[in-house]
């Protein structure tokens, strides 16, 4: 009872604390709308390509593959390509180099030979995937022909009329994070970890607001205190982190997956993680050091764990930074079950938020039995 009436009473004196409470709801909002606007661009990786045009000169022998050729340029000039046979005496190179099509092509039964346009890249790798398609395909062919060319025959006339004779899949092909949905995790995981500046004073703040004396006094002994204002601790900011969560679901129609029992246990793991660490910091340091520890130490997590921008590969020292962040394997876990619906790194957050939590608390405890008073 001890313990509850604690917790009660650290959630009603962070409520009351209007700063902090604007301060832990605005930021990751205001944060989340200002970086997810600005760099929306820089999450989409759509393209434009410009008109193609495929210049070809044919040398064809082979009934069937001229066929199979003359299908082919059918197809591509249904889907956007236009293709254009060249005249007796057109100096196909001429015609790239002056850059009027994206691409020519030398046709025969020997093969293709393709020459792309440097103007127009993207146009020129796309025609050259087509004819490469073509030329396997249609190799395969020559080659069945000449074992058995009855049944190559039919062989060749089904895959033309089946679309799906090669068919290629990707597992979802366009579950990806835009730039709301991406800032909506990062900003919701770092505003877990400024729980940190609250945890720092659980303690020490009792002394600043002259309550510490009281405290120490009631019936109530050192372990309730510290189970009671850590519980609480916990509570509210997690509370926060979930109000910064809800708002971006439902105002800003953030991408969360569907797997939200596991975000939200990811979430209180990370926001006891952060407690644990506020904790052990006030104990290890005093004044205005718990400060600048905190601030040095939530910028730089903030920062190598891609809160303000996706890290995706680093070497050296910055990768080893990285790695240390918190907020690296808690968003790396989000995004491998939102996206990938693997739970893998998810439990792998867990696992090393609970572990780290468990280590901070225990030295907490020890150094707290150790001293004669509660507060630091």
């Amino acid at each position: 009872m001890d313990i509850w009436s604690i917790a009660v009473k650290e959630i009603k004196s962070s409520l009351r604390e209007k700063r902090t409470f604007m301060f832990m709801l605005a930021l990751p909002i205001i944060l989340m709308l200002i970086l997810g606007s600005a760099l929306s661009n820089a999450f989409d990786d759509t393209r434009t390509v410009d008109d193609m045009r495929l210049l070809y000169k044919s040398n064809w022998t082979n009934a069937q593959i001229s066929t199979g050729w003359n299908a082919f340029i059918e197809t591509i000039g249904k889907n956007g390509v236009e293709v254009v046979e060249a005249e007796s005496g057109t100096d196909g190179h001429e015609e790239i180099r002056a850059n009027r099509y994206t691409g020519y092509a030398v046709v025969s039964d020997e093969g293709i030979e393709f020459y792309g346009s440097s103007e127009n890249a993207i146009g020129s790798n796309i025609l050259a995937g087509m004819l490469t398609a073509f030329a396997d395909r249609y190799s395969l062919a020559s080659a069945a022909f000449q074992v058995d060319p009855e049944t190559a025959a039919a062989t060749l006339s089904a895959a033309g009329q089946n679309n799906e004779f090669i068919r290629e899949t990707t597992l979802n092909p366009n579950k990806k994070p835009g730039s709301i949905d991406y800032y909506a995790m990062a900003m919701t995981t770092m505003i877990g970890l400024y729980a940190m500046f609250n945890a720092s004073y659980l303690f020490s703040g009792e002394r600043t607001k002259k309550t510490a004396i009281r405290l120490m006094a009631a019936p109530v002994s050192k372990g309730a205190i510290f189970t009671g204002k850590v519980i609480g601790c916990t509570v509210i900011n997690l509370f926060f982190v979930l109000a910064v969560f809800l708002f971006s679901k439902f105002v800003f129609k953030a991408d969360w997956g569907s797997h939200y029992g596991m975000v939200i246990l990811v979430l209180l793991t990370e926001v006891l993680l952060a407690v644990s660490l506020g904790l052990g910091i006030s104990f290890l340091f005093k004044g205005e050091g718990v400060r600048a520890i905190n601030n040095i130490f939530t910028q730089v997590a903030s920062f190598a764990g891609g809160a303000y921008f996706p890290i995706d590969q680093s070497d050296g020292f910055f990768s080893l930074l990285s790695n240390l962040s918190p907020l690296h394997w808690v968003n790396t876990g989000l995004l491998q079950m939102i996206y990938t619906d693997n739970p893998t790194g998810a439990w792998f957050a867990i696992a090393m938020n609970v572990s780290i939590a468990t280590s901070f608390i225990i030295f907490s405890v020890i150094t707290m039995r150790r001293r004669e008073g509660v507060f630091v």
